[in-house]
């Protein structure tokens, strides 16, 4: 038995970490949610505000809203689905690559619906940028209505800004994230206790049956409501996605202890105001502090929604790598900007398209009011998108039975679905901008994976069987290549058959080397793969070997990496006297091939746009020979 001490100085480190951690999730994970506050009563209150409000519409719309982070937050996202994780790692796509390997019936539809909840969660990263630095800036007319006019001018500095410093890596801003944020939490539960006691009768709002009533009264007004009444819960979908950088325990600490409390007072002392005061429905959140307080509230705001939108970047760029490994996207850059976390990552392509979506969403609503009528849609979509999912992952993984899944997740789904409901009422209003986006990155992931899979079916038609190439090449004639020293390392996507560089060296340049090694990486659907599974290693014949390197989704595809630690195993090679062969392929687009001739043209602009495979699985720059050739697809 350990020493008393030993035992609590370790459960004393333990629970520092945990703290440290939870208060981590508060920032990066919370980030979104937590600024729901300055625009979502406002929005709420909009549709019924034109011949004044009662005490009733009052307390329904607050107890609509506690109601939604209740049911939606804390029972979907908080306590059941960071349970369905792969691996500890959480999202659209880990689910997806989770489910595929076990139902193999289903496989195309829940491809579809992986693609199109990655899909809306990435417009949902370009909205959310747009909309959460916009509505903070906007607490500047407040302080100095002059300033009206360079709400625009500054949202797009600090944004331009932001994007700018992505490549920085977010280890060194995230140390100062946690404490922010909670800061912003702490300031805005004052700030809703403050104004509880201006009407006491708003703590009826925590008995649903004045939610219930609300939606009976208002009819299709309460409809619209709805679409408004959900930007409440913006960011859940990001929840899920982080479960990888937190784990579970941390996240579900942070929501019960702080963020919950927080959000729950701020929108009680919200609807105690308006209460109160009918006309601080133009700007309820702002009113509830006093003057001498709103410019530090207003730079806390600016900086809480800042760190918001660093989540869904964050967000963005880990789903986009998934999507790159697990095949629904072409190689990209992929920066590492920590030597210790794998998970801070960047891709300049993805951040400039990031960029350049939001500027254009910003000039283009030019307030965050009217952006919050585009908002909502990519949101509830991604939502429901989670909901049918995880109904497979229960029936697949927990093994419940199906009428249990039906009974448990059916209701949650009927709520999101008369949420998506109420929000695509706004398809007019801007509604049509995350929809449109979310069909083109979609299209583009279908027709990557498509398109892949028929050069795949194409190029296997014409390769020459492995099992039958090497005895044949070994075989001594006048007609045998040239045997050449060193060791020549051959990468292929398929391991079944000769690689194309091998067949065009041995054709073109009659040489084949000493040893010859046919690499093929395989990504797994598992987030990470340890150093000692990394290696398959299958000797074919006394010139040549197969190895298979495996990596795991959320990791980097180091080739130089993997192979000096395959040195230290036993298999001897000099990396410095080894070459790297490569098939490069020209693709010709061919209407007969199984794609129209925009699909194919979309998938060869893809292709052509890919990074380099020597960049991409990190091969020593000098040591790579490409050989090329000519496809029709």
């Amino acid at each position: 038995m350990g020493h008393p001490a030993e035992h609590h100085a370790a459960e004393k480190s333990k629970v520092q970490g945990l703290f440290a951690l939870a208060l981590g999730s508060v920032g990066v994970v919370y980030g979104d949610i937590g600024t729901s506050p300055l625009y979502a009563f406002r929005e709420a209150l909009k549709p019924i505000a034109h011949d004044g409000v009662t005490e009733t519409e009052i307390i329904g719309l607050i107890s609509l809203m506690i109601w939604t982070l209740t049911v939606i937050v804390t029972l979907k996202y908080v306590l059941f689905l960071l349970r369905a994780d792969n691996d500890g790692e959480g999202g659209t796509l880990s689910l997806l690559a989770l489910l595929t390997k076990a139902a193999a019936g289903q496989r195309a539809m829940l491809m579809l619906l992986g693609l199109i909840g990655a899909a809306l969660f990435l417009g949902d990263a370009m909205i959310t940028p747009a909309l959460s630095v916009m509505s903070a800036v906007e607490g500047l007319k407040l302080v100095a209505p002059s300033m009206e006019g360079a709400v625009l001018p500054i949202s797009v500095c600090m944004l331009i800004a932001l994007f700018a410093i992505q490549s920085k890596g977010t280890g060194l801003v995230a140390r100062f994230f946690g404490p922010i944020t909670a800061v912003w939490f702490l300031v805005m539960g004052a700030g809703g206790i403050a104004h509880l006691f201006d009407d006491l009768s708003i703590l009826a709002a925590f008995n649903p049956w004045y939610a219930v009533q609300f939606m009976l009264r208002e009819g299709y007004v309460g409809i619209v409501v709805l679409g408004a009444v959900f930007l409440t819960v913006t960011g859940a979908e990001a929840l899920y996605a982080d479960l990888g950088h937190f784990g579970r325990r941390p996240i579900q600490w942070a929501w019960f202890v702080l963020v919950f409390p927080a959000l729950t007072l701020n929108y009680l002392g919200q609807g105690a105001l308006v209460l109160k005061r009918p006309e601080a429905m133009s700007d309820p959140f702002y009113l509830m502090f006093p003057q001498w307080a709103l410019l530090p509230v207003v730079i806390l705001a600016t900086a809480a929604t800042i760190i918001a939108s660093q989540a869904v970047i964050t967000g963005a760029f880990s789903l986009v790598r998934q999507a790159i490994h697990l095949g629904y996207l072409p190689r990209m850059q992929i920066l590492f900007t920590s030597e210790t976390n794998t998970g801070q990552i960047f891709l300049p392509g993805v951040n400039t398209l990031l960029l350049v979506g939001v500027i254009a969403l910003v000039l283009g609503f030019e307030s965050s009011e009217a952006l919050a009528t585009a908002y909502g849609i990519s949101v509830t979509g991604a939502m429901v998108v989670t909901t049918l999912m995880a109904f497979e992952f229960v029936r697949l993984k927990w093994r419940w039975p199906q009428t249990f899944a039906i009974a448990v997740l059916a209701p949650l789904l009927a709520l999101e679905v008369v949420f998506l409901g109420a929000n695509l009422l706004k398809i007019h209003d801007g509604g049509w901008v995350p929809v449109m986006m979310a069909i083109i990155f979609t299209i583009v992931m279908w027709t990557w994976k498509r398109g892949a899979g028929i050069l795949f079916e194409k190029t296997r038609r014409i390769d020459v069987p492995l099992g039958t190439f090497i005895p044949m090449v070994e075989k001594k004639s006048d007609h045998s290549p040239v045997s050449v020293p060193g060791i020549a390392i051959f990468l292929t996507g398929d391991p079944e058959t000769a690689p194309a560089a091998l067949l065009h060296n041995i054709k073109h340049n009659h040489v084949l080397h000493e040893k010859n090694v046919v690499l093929t990486i395989t990504t797994v659907n598992k987030p990470r793969v340890s150093v000692e599974e990394r290696f398959r290693i299958e000797k074919l014949s006394d010139r040549f070997t197969l190895i298979e390197l495996r990596f795991g989704f959320m990791q980097s595809h180091n080739v130089s990496q993997a192979l000096a630690y395959l040195r230290k195993t036993g298999f001897k090679f000099d990396i410095m006297s080894t070459s790297f062969y490569l098939g490069r392929r020209k693709l010709v687009p061919d209407a007969a091939s199984g794609m129209p001739m925009w699909q194919d043209r979309l998938f060869i602009a893809m292709a052509n746009a890919a990074t380099d495979p020597s960049d991409y699985f990190h091969l020593p720059a000098n040591r790579v020979v490409e050989l090329g050739s000519h496809v029709i697809i």
